[in-house]
């Protein structure tokens, strides 16, 4: 185990996560708005627009205190103001799903990198229209998965509420039984969705039982950071320090690192699948990086490095 997550750190380092999860954390803040528009008008179409909007700020909240809850409330409010005529609306309409979209094809750019494989040129134009458009339904099905998991996180949520009110004065300790299940389902429900990104946004074939203990880690790790950068953002007065700014300020901060931890999660899942999986295998459109362009792009491993000041 030692040796994975060894492995696992190395990778992490030579594969410049800290840089991916910054230009990350920059696509995300612009991204985040449209997406979660999007995701509460799907998990509404279900559970009830003004339910899905009051869990997901709960979230919101939970994650970045309540500067942070209010300066996505508005952010939310301001990308969900409606247009006066149709071609305003329409043109409203498309910008929210490429901005919703956008943060997908970062990430999926990013995964590739640490999955070190890399698109085959496109075979004419419209060949890369066919891998755009393919790539952009893609990041419509991951939006789509994540409105389901909002939805099926109201229901649970609705399911304990309801069996706390009945069961709250018959158990002894049963608030306690009761928080203790709802960190079990939310820490199952970010595990599937790591897995979900783990398994479909890199373009490689990966055996899903590779998947689970990569996004089980994921989870975990998740988890714990939320706490501990939750600590950090509660007593470091970042808020003050960048004045008006403060606000997003912490959104990118929390981003930053959780973004860390996602890439982190990324290259354990690609370590554990080379060494004990059934290996990852490039999609038909994809090349494995090799280590010349892995030096041009300025991310030698330390090997090729070291023969270098030979």
């Amino acid at each position: 185990m030692f040796s994975l997550l060894r492995d696992t750190f190395r990778e992490w380092r030579e594969d410049g996560a800290s840089r991916l999860a910054a230009a990350l954390a920059y696509y995300t803040t612009f991204s985040l708005a449209p997406l979660l528009v999007l995701i509460i008008a799907i998990a509404g179409l279900v559970g009830g627009h003004e339910a899905a909007q009051n869990q997901t700020m709960a979230q919101v909240q939970d994650l970045l205190g309540t500067e942070g809850r209010e300066f996505v409330q508005e952010m939310i409010e301001n990308a969900s103001r409606p247009a006066t005529g149709v071609t305003a609306t329409v043109i409203a309409v498309v910008t929210l799903l490429f901005g919703a979209l956008g943060v997908f094809g970062e990430l999926q750019n990013s995964l590739n990198t640490i999955w070190e494989v890399k698109p085959k040129p496109a075979e004419g134009f419209l060949d890369g229209v066919k891998r755009l458009v393919v790539k952009r339904l893609l990041s419509f099905t991951m939006v789509l998965g994540i409105g389901f998991l909002l939805l099926a996180s109201l229901v649970v949520s609705a399911a304990l509420s309801a069996l706390g009110e009945y069961i709250g004065t018959a158990l002894p300790l049963a608030d306690l039984w009761l928080q203790l299940i709802n960190f079990m389902i939310s820490f199952l429900v970010i595990m599937l969705l790591f897995a979900m990104i783990f398994k479909f946004l890199p373009e490689v074939n990966i055996a899903w039982k590779d998947v689970w203990l990569g996004a089980a880690v994921t989870s975990f790790l998740f988890s714990l950071g939320k706490f501990l950068i939750g600590f950090y953002l509660g007593r470091s007065e970042v808020a003050n320090t960048f004045g008006a700014a403060g606000s997003l300020a912490i959104l990118l901060i929390w981003i930053y690192y959780s973004a860390q931890i996602l890439f982190f999660g990324a290259e354990f899942t690609q370590v554990y699948s080379n060494r004990y999986g059934s290996k990852i295998v490039p999609d038909p459109d994809m090349l494995r990086i090799t280590e010349q362009k892995r030096a041009e792009q300025g991310i030698p491993r330390r090997e090729t490095v070291k023969k270098a000041n030979r």
